[in-house]
């Protein structure tokens, strides 16, 4: 009995040594399989990690070619060691706030970007009222030599200041209020005029080989960009003299109003015309063209925005485009979509050259800067800038009429070989 008893418990321990070696075993296969599991994790992580720092090394060794690095502990050295020479030893009138805009202007300028700049909260406020077509001022159109500096009168507007004043085309602005404009970036004397309302600016002009000094009444402003009329034959006239944020209503209602008079051809004058905002040239140009790509522009890095027209406005109607050498940027723009797409004529002279792309960056304390940070594309790929886009037909504007502010409309010769084009053209089916 003693036996029997015996053998049942050696059996109980054997079972018992079986379902803890089936459980240790369990348990041993479990742990190399988590462990193994582990190391493969931490394998694809550190596959990953390895692949991201090479992703970004070599990213950096990308941007790294036009990447700004300056050494602002010694600049920050150099310019306590300048102001406390000046405190000890200069002696006329400190202005600080003049002096930290100059800085920041120094900075911007050592980029050798021509249109790049600084502007103070006041010239960047100055710069928004701008592109809207209704801010203070003396109603003057301005442009500025990128390579000499120099600035000079594109046009005036009738019945503004500048016209009353006797400001004329070429006019060459030498100071403004006694302070020399060399050097002087367009924005700021542009910021400088636009005042207040009713105040005064004497400007210091070179006109030829005569140096005047004219004043000017600043006042309220509301430039008509857009300006029509029907000529003989139901020729369409409408000039364009910047593309501002108003500029596409004005273009829409000049249009509708062309198209009431029966008008069966059209001459878009684009000449003096600096150019604006791209949308607005955009916008102006989805209304004229067939439906496809109207510009299109590349960044730094090579990612590209395309601008399209739907095509749903497309202008078949015969139609010329004059040009000169101050059509610029949106200008051309506008100039080249034409000639690509072969929906006019360009007639006048080569233009201005502008196919950069320039952005306002708003800073923090209510300042601002101004960068080129792309080129821009005609439809058909053509890069445009320091080139121009070349007329279909060449003709220089007559000599005797060039420096003119207002030309009359019969003595205007590249205006009349458009509408003599047009009048040899019939329309587009």
């Amino acid at each position: 009995m003693e036996n029997e008893n015996l053998d049942e418990e050696m059996k109980r321990q054997e079972k018992r040594r079986d379902r803890d070696g089936i459980f240790i075993h369990g348990m041993l296969c479990g742990v190399l399989l988590t462990l193994t599991c582990i190391a493969l994790s931490l394998g694809w992580f550190r596959w990953k990690l390895m692949r991201r720092l090479q992703t970004q090394t070599e990213t950096i060794t990308q941007e790294d070619e036009t990447h700004l690095e300056l050494d602002t502990g010694a600049i920050s050295s150099r310019i306590l060691e300048i102001q406390e020479i000046i405190n000890q030893y200069f002696m006329g009138e400190l202005d600080s706030d003049l002096v930290e805009d100059e800085i920041y202007s120094g900075l911007l300028e050592g980029l050798d970007d021509p249109y790049a700049a600084y502007y103070s909260a006041e010239a960047l406020k100055s710069l928004e009222e701008s592109t809207s077509g209704e801010y203070s001022g003396i109603g003057a159109l301005l442009t500025q030599d990128p390579d000499t500096g120099e600035i000079t009168v594109v046009t005036c507007f009738t019945d503004t200041p500048a016209a009353e004043a006797g400001l004329l085309p070429d006019d060459t602005v030498l100071a403004i209020d006694g302070q020399d404009t060399d050097g002087m970036d367009l924005t700021e004397l542009v910021s400088r005029i636009k005042t207040e309302e009713k105040d005064a600016v004497t400007l210091s002009i070179l006109r030829e080989d005569e140096e005047l000094e004219l004043q000017v009444v600043r006042r309220a402003i509301q430039i008509p960009t857009v300006s029509a009329e029907m000529l003989e034959n139901q020729i369409g006239y409408l000039q364009i003299s910047e593309f501002d944020e108003v500029t596409v209503e004005q273009f829409t209602a000049a249009m509708a109003d062309l198209e009431e008079q029966g008008m069966e051809k059209l001459v878009i004058d684009l000449r003096d015309n600096p150019g604006g905002v791209l949308q607005s040239v955009c916008d102006i140009l989805d209304q004229l063209l067939p439906e496809g790509l109207i510009v299109y522009t590349e960044d730094k890095y090579g990612q590209r925005t395309e601008y399209y027209s739907d095509g749903e406005n497309s202008f078949n109607k015969p139609l010329a485009v004059l040009i000169n050498g101050n059509s610029a940027s949106a200008s051309e723009i506008f100039a080249g979509a034409v000639k690509d797409y072969g929906t006019g004529t360009l007639v006048g002279t080569t233009t201005f050259g502008k196919g950069i792309v320039q952005r306002i960056f708003a800073l923090s304390d209510g300042t601002g800067m101004k960068l080129t940070v792309a080129k821009y594309f005609t439809p058909g790929g053509a890069d445009i800038h320091e080139k121009g886009i070349e007329p279909d037909v060449q003709i220089e504007l007559s000599e005797d009429i060039e420096n003119k502010l207002i030309i009359e409309k019969e003595d205007d010769n590249q205006l009349q070989e458009a509408i003599r084009i047009l009048e040899e053209t019939s329309g587009r089916d």
